[in-house]
């Protein structure tokens, strides 16, 4: 018998591979198609699930593979009714999704990596560092589990996703494509492309491939500040990718995809928050067509940065709208709770 080490990640294969696998055992290839259904279209995290086939294949195919399904491992629930999550693999690592619930959207904050390597100083999941990367169906099954959330505490499907929890997307570009390719595909869940927006903290030549591929949903770039110096202190990856490259892949993204760009914009007390602030990144704006988020920050016992006044933050809000940019000031949600990114997995990692 099989060790489950020893068994294949049936959700790694393909649908031709899953044919071959089948065709091999001597079973009719459209059992494969229909264990792909019951996989990518229904969700199953079992075998005995699949109903259609019959219980010696059932039994046969726990022989062979193995669904390494994540599960919910804690779920903070928020006065503002956001939840946010603790998630744990099949390899004991635990990563972070929230769902985030508006007057009109039900919003999955899905986790791309276990940690991240960037270190960016204002951010707790940066102080874990990289552990691994996702794969496809880790990232799949987040979506699956918030949205089942949502139905059952609001009774409203998931209406949109953001990759903007734990990790760098970018750093992890195959299997977030494919996921995102699971999730809006016919054969998986059927979500629209232009409901999920994948968020990074800016790898120009990464950006460029996205443009490349001709990717259909949406960019959001972590910018925070727009000058090199400031940005050096608190995003080091910014002094491989300096703003004038970032504006440059931005450019070439937008050329290929016609996508305009969010830049999220978390605004710190006496650090970003003054209109000169303000100045520098209206200027960066018009690189190409974007929009500006300015984000409440949630403080972190790792990190000296507090949120800015809410005086300031309205005073820079207006500057940008009197420049002519679409502008949203983000609220933080979850203040009663571990909101922050990271911060709940490395409590939880570190009982």
């Amino acid at each position: 018998m099989n060790t489950p080490s020893q068994k294949t990640d049936i959700r790694s294969l393909s649908l031709e591979d899953l044919k071959d696998k089948f065709i091999k055992l001597n079973e009719k290839s459209f059992r494969a198609t229909q264990v792909y259904e019951w996989l990518w279209k229904k969700s199953a995290t079992s075998f005995d699930e699949m109903t259609n086939l019959s219980k010696d294949l059932r039994e046969k195919l726990k022989e062979i593979f193995v669904i390494n399904a994540v599960k919910v491992s804690n779920s903070q629930f928020s006065a503002d009714k956001t939840i946010k999550n603790s998630f744990i693999l099949h390899d004991s690592h635990l990563i972070e999704g929230v769902l985030i619930p508006t007057p009109d959207r039900m919003t999955a904050c899905v986790s791309s990596q276990v940690g991240c390597s960037l270190t960016c100083k204002f951010c707790a999941t940066g102080y874990m560092g990289r552990k691994r990367n996702l794969n496809a169906d880790e990232i799949y099954d987040q979506v699956v589990l918030i949205d089942k959330q949502a139905k059952e505490n609001y009774g409203i499907p998931l209406s949109n996703i953001v990759y903007m929890g734990m990790g760098e997307p970018l750093l992890n570009y195959a299997n977030v494509l494919k996921s995102i390719d699971k999730i809006t595909s016919e054969d998986g869940l059927n979500m629209a492309s232009k409901r999920i927006t994948v968020s990074t903290a800016g790898i120009a030549k990464m950006i460029k491939k996205l443009g490349d591929d001709n990717v259909k949903f949406n960019l959001a770039l972590s910018l925070h500040a727009a000058n090199d110096e400031k940005r050096n202190q608190i995003m080091p990856i910014n002094e491989q990718n300096t703003l004038s490259a970032l504006a440059e892949a931005l450019k070439y993204f937008y050329a290929k995809t016609k996508s305009p760009i969010t830049f999220e914009y978390i605004i710190f007390n006496n650090f970003n928050d003054e209109i000169e602030d303000a100045r520098e990144l209206a200027r960066f704006c018009k690189h190409v067509p974007s929009k500006v988020n300015i984000i409440e920050y949630n403080p972190i016992s790792f990190a000296d940065f507090t949120n800015a006044e809410e005086d300031k933050t309205e005073a820079f809000a207006e500057y940008l709208k009197k420049q002519g940019i679409t502008t949203n000031i983000r609220r933080s949600r979850g203040k009663d709770i571990d909101a922050a990114c990271g911060q709940l997995a490395v409590k939880e990692g570190s009982k």
